[in-house]
């Protein structure tokens, strides 16, 4: 029995969990084709999506979007100083850390403008379709709406353990802490002094609590999702997993969460 075999006894009506290697998914568990609301990590593949667009020169991390001061970057980054569900201004771009979804939204807007085609078919052409996620759909908000199965999300680990559609480069960018030093709330865990954060992607650093493990490196990077949902890659360990629920995120995904992703590291960590 491996570790993932722990979701049958999540308090949850139906659960599906992958760990991934940079070739394969190496356990599975659950209904890998079922699909699931991914809520907040519905931001990773929107993240990658606008890296994509950086790549294709439709626009720069360094191009003005968002209130004045800010861009792509700053948002990439919860750092633009919008606030978490409207578009109001809380802060000066970079001077806090404030987690936006709707600063996800602007990035959508952005990417749709500059290249003419609407955000959820830009997704799908330049992210789903090239990695095979059959089930993935940006349905909702860019911040929190899209919907995949484990199936997609495994694809999706494996093009970030060994990127495909992106320069290694960038990705590295992407998981390399971003205005480093930044205070802010982290959503379900309280303030972080710091909060660091990638582009897009939550850096685990030291923060505690988390809702990764303390096995996991502090370099770990991903990010969880309100409707149940986590996708975490440890580049140490090139090693990444993948747990999708549907129930909200609350004491039993605090409870739940950690143990699963120390059990991960253990059985698969020193493969």
């Amino acid at each position: 029995m491996h570790a993932l075999a722990a979701i049958e006894t999540w308090p949850v009506d139906h659960a599906a969990a992958s760990v991934v290697g940079p070739e394969r998914a190496l356990a599975t568990a659950g209904d890998q084709d079922r699909v699931f609301e991914l809520a907040s990590v519905t931001k990773l593949l929107v993240a990658y999506g606008v890296l994509v667009a950086v790549e294709e020169g439709a626009v720069e991390l360094d191009t003005p979007a968002g209130p004045p001061g800010a861009t792509v970057r700053h948002l990439l980054a919860h750092a633009s100083g919008i606030a978490f569900g409207d578009r109001s201004v809380a802060a000066e771009p970079g001077a806090k850390r404030i987690y936006s979804s709707a600063g996800f939204e602007v990035l959508a807007e952005l990417v749709e403008a500059e290249t003419g085609i609407a955000f959820p078919d830009y997704l799908h052409e330049a992210v789903f379709e090239p990695l095979g996620m059959a089930g993935a759909a940006l349905t909702g908000p860019a911040g929190h709406g899209a919907r995949a199965s484990a199936a997609d999300l495994t694809r999706f680990a494996g093009e970030l353990l060994r990127p495909t559609l992106i320069a290694a480069d960038t990705l590295a960018d992407a998981t390399t802490v971003q205005y480093p030093g930044l205070r802010g709330l982290l959503p379900g865990y309280g303030m972080q002094r710091p909060n660091d954060w990638g582009l897009g992607f939550e850096i685990r650093d030291g923060k505690s609590p988390h809702w990764t493990g303390t096995s996991n490196a502090p370099s770990t990077f991903g990010h969880f999702g309100q409707s149940g949902t986590f996708l975490w890659v440890d580049p140490t360990r090139d090693l990444a997993c993948v747990a999708l629920a549907d129930r909200a995120f609350g004491d039993w995904a605090k409870n739940a969460w950690p143990p699963l992703s120390e059990a991960v590291v253990a059985e698969f960590g020193g493969r």
